[in-house]
């Protein structure tokens, strides 16, 4: 088990290397009960409003959650979906025992989510439909795409500083109901769940498949940097 940081060693640690927290992220969903400081979930967030957003939009909202009867609604709605995706994702994960360690992670996530100490939900005002774009799936992906570089940017901090964090949507599958639990107005989507706690388990460096099987030049099907 990791030992939990005080909040000015939290804090100092962001001056690991980029290229260290890159390469050593993952989603770690197993996290302690124990409370997080506000101001390390403070600079997350502040470090989160560098990232870039469409046309400088900033047209964010954060909402940062930690009251007890709140996370009990949210993980009503996160267990909701799991009934059937979980079921779904054993059947096609038989045999596979590094997908079925995610769903087990997952699965404790669900089952441990009141206790999480804070949930951060990153959301955007304004419609999905955004102007001057020549299609819906244009202006959607515009819309999308003014949050989720600040998303990165908060789990990278987090990771940085020691925090287990990852990125959920399963919570938020009724945006209406997710809107009446967070008392968010018609013109605030909530669009992503990013829990935070201090992991009970360690970083290390993630397995990703190599730049060559995943890269394609000019068009698919022609492999880039083939050896």
């Amino acid at each position: 088990m990791s030992e939990i940081p005080n909040t000015d060693d939290a804090l100092a640690a962001l001056s690991m290397p980029l290229v260290d927290a890159m390469m050593t992220q993952r989603a770690v969903r197993r996290v302690k009960p124990d409370p997080v400081d506000d101001a390390i979930v403070k600079k997350c967030i502040e470090l989160a409003l560098r990232a870039p957003t469409g046309s400088n939009g900033q047209n964010w909202e954060f909402i940062v959650v930690k009251d007890q009867h709140v996370k009990d609604q949210l993980g009503k709605r996160y267990r909701q979906p799991w009934t059937v995706y979980g079921a779904l994702g054993r059947r096609a994960a038989a045999g596979d025992e590094s997908m079925l360690k995610i769903l087990k992670a997952v699965e404790w996530q669900i089952e441990h989510f009141s206790e999480i100490p804070v949930l951060v939900i990153p959301c955007l005002r304004g419609g999905t439909r955004v102007p001057y774009v020549p299609t819906p799936f244009v202006g959607e992906t515009s819309y999308f795409g003014s949050i989720y570089p600040s998303v990165q940017n908060l789990l990278l901090a987090a990771r940085a500083m020691g925090l287990g964090a990852s990125l959920i949507t399963m919570p938020l599958w009724s945006v209406t109901s997710a809107r009446k639990i967070l008392g968010l107005p018609l013109s605030v989507t909530p669009i992503c769940v990013v829990p935070l706690g201090w992991p009970r388990g360690r970083y290390g460096p993630t397995t990703r498949r190599p730049v060559e099987d995943v890269v394609h030049l000019d068009g698919y099907g022609k492999r880039w940097l083939t050896t």
